[in-house]
């Protein structure tokens, strides 16, 4: 099982922190590539403000394409099953790195923003699909701390690709186009190691019909003989869900009996972005250096915030099973909501002022991955059923990777437009989305899916249950 979860997460949600942070550091040489390929071509010194929107479109381009990707991770979940999804999966990225690789050469930008395109529908795909095959693989125990193990591949992930493009390594004039194209490394692993280990349990017998398939995947990934309590479980999911066939997003939109499952699966998704984490790594350079941090000290800084992400993320994972998802979840937003407040305060002093916002910005990068960073892709394996799954990782990933789009094109123009009140709108973010938890969301810890499914069932027939 961890070799599973490592082989499948290296070649997974580790390239979408990978690929969050290389585009930092190469930030002035890429405007200076797109500037010269201008001069060339049209003759054309691009201004300030005509660069700056290039190159939000250039980093954005990730976002488009992996909300692309979550729309297609589904249909293809569906299809080929979760392992080959994963495997199928490094065509877009070994495209992208080809295309990065070759644009310097070929004096094209357009080639990057392709390139940036491609390797986001991969990180769309992997970011579905992987949270769906880890929860679907782990017994009911192990289940949260597995699935999270996606968050702290992603912000390993993060670390990886900030200490790849210190200047000392990819990070510098001659090598930008090397950073680009170093995501396939990972690619080749996953694709050299994964094909070894089996499909999810669940899809095999609920899907495919196979339950000799389904005990012997059991059987590889627990390394024992198969529990019957786990057996059974699956077996009523499958009576459950018997004859039905996956369903498409639009269909749960209409069904009652998901209404407030898909209703918090939207919230939660579309808070972890409009909170502003993701958008740090984007625009570190921007952050730190609004914050007052010299410029000789931003690339330093920039792996403490993946390091802080890194090691919160770790804290989750062995505290989930014991603290339960609810309290990991609204707790980090909460925390959230007070580090935002202090750095406005901070950023609006002049005293200290640079060291309260650098340590303001590594605490909310802590608390996010003490929580909302894992907690939130657990939550649709969690309460939904095999055949409604697909559908809702795709709702709750096209959500993300959208709202990490809007955020992506007006983050830079946020901090120079707001100044030091930059993080009031994400703070806001924070403090609704924690009420929201507080109000809505039920404890899954150690719960099977008919027991969360019940107390869901209160909240989409409440109508029914007060004329009762």
């Amino acid at each position: 099982m961890v070799l599973m979860v490592t082989s499948t997460a290296i070649g997974g949600t580790l390239q979408y922190g990978f690929n969050l942070a290389i585009m930092n550091a190469p930030t002035v040489f890429i405007q200076n590539f797109v500037n010269e390929t201008f001069l060339e071509r049209w003759g054309i010194q691009l201004g300030v403000y005509e660069l700056t929107l290039i190159w939000t479109f250039i980093v954005s381009s990730f976002s488009l394409g992996g909300f692309i990707g979550a729309l297609i991770a589904g249909p293809m979940s569906v299809r080929f099953g979760r392992k080959k999804t994963m495997l199928l999966n490094n065509v877009f990225l070994l495209s992208s790195s080809l295309l990065a690789l070759l644009s310097r050469t070929a004096k094209s930008f357009e080639m990057i923003i392709i390139s940036r395109f491609l390797v986001g529908i991969n990180a769309g795909i992997s970011m579905n699909v992987q949270p769906m095959y880890f929860g679907e693989s782990a017994p009911k125990h192990l289940r949260g701390a597995v699935s999270l193990s996606s968050a702290v591949f992603t912000s390993f992930g993060l670390v990886l690709g900030q200490v790849v493009s210190l200047k000392e390594l990819l990070g510098s004039e001659p090598c930008w186009q090397y950073l680009l194209a170093s995501n396939a490394i990972p690619g080749f692993i996953q694709l050299l190691t994964l094909p070894w280990f089996p499909e999810s349990p669940r899809y095999l017998l609920i899907d495919c019909g196979d339950k000799e398939a389904c005990l012997m995947a059991l059987q590889r990934l627990r390394g024992c003989e198969v529990q019957r309590e786990e057996l059974d479980e699956i077996l009523q999911e499958q009576n459950e869900t018997k004859g039905e066939r996956a369903k498409q997003p639009w269909e749960l939109f209409t069904d009652r009996s998901v209404r407030w499952q898909l209703i918090t699966v939207a919230v939660l998704s579309s808070a972890m972005q409009l909170c502003g984490n993701d958008s740090i790594y984007f625009y570190a350079s921007y952050v730190f250096q609004e914050a007052g941090i010299s410029a000789g000290q931003i690339q330093y800084m920039a792996i403490g915030t993946g390091m802080c992400e890194f090691t919160a993320c770790i804290l989750c994972n062995l505290l989930i099973e014991r603290l339960g998802r609810r309290l990991m979840l609204m707790g980090g937003y909460v925390l959230m909501t007070g580090w935002a407040i202090v750095f406005t305060v901070a950023l609006s002093l002049e005293v200290w002022m640079p060291y309260l916002s650098m340590t303001c910005i590594f605490t909310y990068i802590l608390s996010f991955g003490m929580g909302p960073a894992g907690v939130t892709g657990i939550l649709p394996t969690e309460i939904f059923n095999q055949t409604s799954r697909p559908a809702a990782y795709m709702t709750a990933g096209s959500l993300m990777w959208l709202n990490l789009f809007i955020i992506g094109m007006i983050f830079p123009f946020l901090v120079s437009g707001l100044g030091q009140y930059c993080f009031v709108p994400f703070g806001a973010v924070c403090l609704l989305t924690a009420l929201y938890i507080q109000m809505v969301l039920p404890e899954t810890k150690g719960k099977t899916l008919s027991m969360i499914t019940k107390e869901f069932y209160r909240l989409n027939y409440r109508g029914q249950f007060c004329q009762l």
